[in-house]
């Protein structure tokens, strides 16, 4: 295989395209359907995934949900500051980045309001760095009160309902941004899916500030990675070898889903875990556990297109490039005008 280049992940879009406000129903969304043995594409809803999933398929989702981690205060001397949480660190200590940063070094207070501040500890080489946190209650349940969900940058337009931007299933709270493709999905539709056979698991990833950031390699396989928290309970492995068993096909909603089975089962073999994954999916990968794959369009130039284009290789005919079709099904989306990013449509990997 000729040595990767960022170069080759790179695409046009027009900033048109790019989705500000969610689908008025969350599966309303288009569905670009693609078969990766043949190349064949498909326009479809993302309701009609019922028709698209076989009886004994299992879907698995991500249950993060994401913290209102976006916290607006002043320094001593008024200056506003933006805190970003990214991580808890232990007992009402966090990861954050500040900005504006140089107006934040070791030992600054931050004031949200008068019963609830922070204290900047170390401060890191790649910006970010510790805050303590203070509140006259609970600091989690402050959090809560003044923090604000963090929309991606490409984001500029505040949704009408923030509620959007997290999933019907959204459970472990300690994420920093949305598993988008999961968005798409309504009570109804898993519904309908359970209804058809189609069974439902299970894993938390927290989605860090990893998401966006961008790689500036020439060569993208000497990115490193943030690591991220993930949990993957034995119930969700059963399901997984059940289905298998059977012959049936384990359907990941979304990239965070791949990089924790995959993960999990680097080894060799899937089994019960939870910890940090720096995993990094790019073409030549070997993949283990996930069968089809439902995500959303991504940027150019970025990890996730590079784990999309490596699982696009899967299944196709020997010597066929995941790349080549990965551009080719993102020119047929932006010649038919389909959304991008966070609030955009959708791609179903079969």
């Amino acid at each position: 295989m000729a040595p990767l280049s960022l170069d080759d992940f790179d695409f046009d879009l027009p900033p048109e395209l790019i989705a500000q406000h969610p689908a008025v129903e969350r599966d309303l969304s288009r569905l670009l359907v693609v078969d990766r043995r043949t190349g064949v594409m498909a326009h479809r809803r993302f309701r009609d995934l019922v028709d698209l999933l076989d009886p004994g398929d299992l879907l698995v989702i991500n249950d993060t949900k994401v913290l209102p981690a976006r916290l607006y205060g002043t320094r001593a001397t008024g200056a506003r500051l933006e805190v970003l949480l990214l991580e808890e660190l232990g007992p009402d200590r966090w990861l954050c980045m500040v900005r504006p940063g140089r107006k934040a070094p070791e030992g600054t207070e931050i004031r949200f309001d008068e019963t609830f501040s922070g204290v900047i500890g170390d401060v890191h080489l790649d910006g970010t760095r510790a805050i303590t946190l203070r509140a006259s209650g609970e600091v989690r349940e402050a959090i809560a009160r003044h923090g604000e969900l963090p929309l991606p940058p490409y984001i500029t337009a505040k949704p009408a309902d923030p509620g959007r931007y997290q999933t019907v299933f959204a459970d472990q709270e300690g994420a920093v941004a949305a598993p988008t493709a999961g968005l798409h999905f309504t009570p109804q539709l898993l519904e309908a899916l359970k209804a058809k056979g189609v069974g439902t698991a299970t894993v938390t990833l927290h989605v860090g500030l990893g998401t966006f950031k961008p790689v500036t390699e020439v060569d993208p396989t000497r990115h490193v990675m943030h690591a991220e928290r993930y949990e993957l309970g034995a119930e969700t492995v059963e399901a997984i070898a059940r289905t298998h068993a059977a012959g049936h096909r384990v359907v990941a909603v979304g990239t965070t889903v791949v990089r924790t089975l995959e993960h999990a089962a680097a080894s060799g073999s899937l089994g019960p875990s939870r910890g940090e994954t720096r995993l990094f999916i790019y073409p030549g990968f070997r993949f283990r556990v996930v069968d089809a794959l439902i995500t959303n369009f991504h940027l150019p130039r970025s990890t996730l297109l590079m784990l999309v284009a490596a699982f696009a290789e899967r299944g196709m005919p020997e010597g066929g490039s995941g790349r080549d079709l990965v551009l080719r099904v993102y020119g047929e989306a932006i010649a038919q005008g389909y959304r991008f990013y966070s609030f955009g449509d959708a791609t179903l990997w079969l």
